[in-house]
């Protein structure tokens, strides 16, 4: 292998396994953070070129942030870079997950984390909003995609489905833009073969396979998806279970996903959350792959290059949504209230590694606790 090749890999697995420890507060979160990372301060990606990417993997199912970061890997270093960033942002959470699992079982009880996240929270929104004004300048060029992003956002707020809006308003722009130049939905599960009984790993396999290869949307969606599967058809699981996992897929840094990891934990050992963890986040390093090669052609017509502007706004349009549904549960009072604002100063001020804000609010939040 070329010797600047595998530096760029050391770079990418260093960058991505300190992401997998640190990047609290979910998708949106996770996007700020790489972009503050890789486009800002290691400037290894364009700002278009970055937009294009999230544009890309919002249309296609998977936990999209964890599908960001395989695509900056693939596009940095190749399929090996996809490879490396993948696995390094996936593993620390996955091993957070895991004795998380492991303390549930054991004691039948989850860690509590409030302390923690009541100082991370703010910290997490000042990142999601600094990374939304940087990407906004960039990505509403024109006022139609800035309506669209207003649209979308108020749309979401209230309760329109992600993936209606996102496809939706990528074809309105496509289609608006053409006539100018001339004058969850989640995909319905397909079932699980069997019947309630003893967990089989290649049962537990084949429902987190088909959750990574269908599933679009957020946490939420994973918990009524795994639901129908794990509750009702193969009685693996209570309901309380499925919702203790979520949560603490959602209060964990890394990956909502791993909540895959909890659950085949709870339901067959550490083999089980192996296969599960491997189900849920296989088809992604597929997708990305085949995404490497489509996303630079989007960009060369005009048609598709508009749709792609579209889906681009919308999803800024929801990061917003999210974030502003984050900061109603993180700024309480007033030293949360001073926590956000004075991250959103500390970023636009200075170049301050984001992860050094999200140890600062952890300590804050675990000082506060203690006193």
């Amino acid at each position: 292998m070329h010797t600047g090749n595998r530096d760029r890999l050391f770079e990418l697995a260093g960058l991505f396994t300190r992401l997998g420890f640190t990047a609290f507060g979910g998708p949106a979160a996770h996007i700020a953070m790489m972009h503050d990372e890789v486009v800002v301060r290691r400037r290894w990606i364009e700002e278009q070129h970055f937009l294009d990417m999230i544009g890309a993997v919002n249309l296609v199912p998977g936990p999209n942030s964890t599908e960001l970061a395989l695509h900056i890997g693939q596009v940095r270093a190749g399929w090996r870079g996809l490879l490396v960033a993948g696995c390094s942002f996936i593993l620390p959470a996955v091993l957070i997950v895991g004795i998380c699992a492991w303390a549930y079982v054991e004691y039948g009880s989850t860690p509590q984390a409030g302390a923690l996240l009541y100082g991370v929270k703010p910290v997490i929104v000042a990142i999601v909003v600094q990374a939304l004004w940087r990407l906004g300048r960039s990505a509403l060029k024109t006022p139609l995609l800035a309506a669209a992003a207003v649209g979308v956002l108020l749309f979401y707020l209230l309760g329109a489905n992600e993936l209606l809006l996102l496809f939706g308003v990528g074809a309105l722009v496509a289609a608006g833009d053409r006539l100018w130049r001339r004058g969850v939905w989640a995909l319905p599960g397909l079932g699980v073969v069997g019947l309630e009984g003893e967990p089989s790993l290649s049962q537990l396999f084949g429902v987190f396979l088909k959750a990574g290869a269908l599933l679009y949307g957020s946490g939420y969606v994973l918990l009524a998806f795994l639901h129908n599967d794990l509750v009702v058809q193969l009685g693996w699981l209570t309901h309380q279970q499925l919702l203790d996992a979520v949560a603490v897929g959602q209060f964990t840094p890394g990956p909502v996903f791993t909540t895959a990891t909890f659950v085949g934990y709870v339901v067959a050992g550490v083999p089980g959350a192996l296969v599960a963890t491997l189900g849920i986040f296989l088809p992604s390093f597929f997708l990305v792959a085949g995404l490497g090669h489509i996303v630079p052609w989007l960009r060369r017509t005009s048609w598709s290059a508009a749709l792609l502007d579209g889906v681009n706004a919308a999803a800024l349009g929801l990061m917003a949504g999210v974030s502003w549904q984050l900061g109603q549960t993180a700024v309480l009072d007033w030293l949360t209230a001073l926590l956000a604002v004075g991250s959103y100063v500390v970023l636009t001020r200075w170049r301050i590694n984001s992860a050094w804000l999200v140890a600062a609010g952890a300590g804050v939040g675990l000082l506060q606790a203690i006193l």
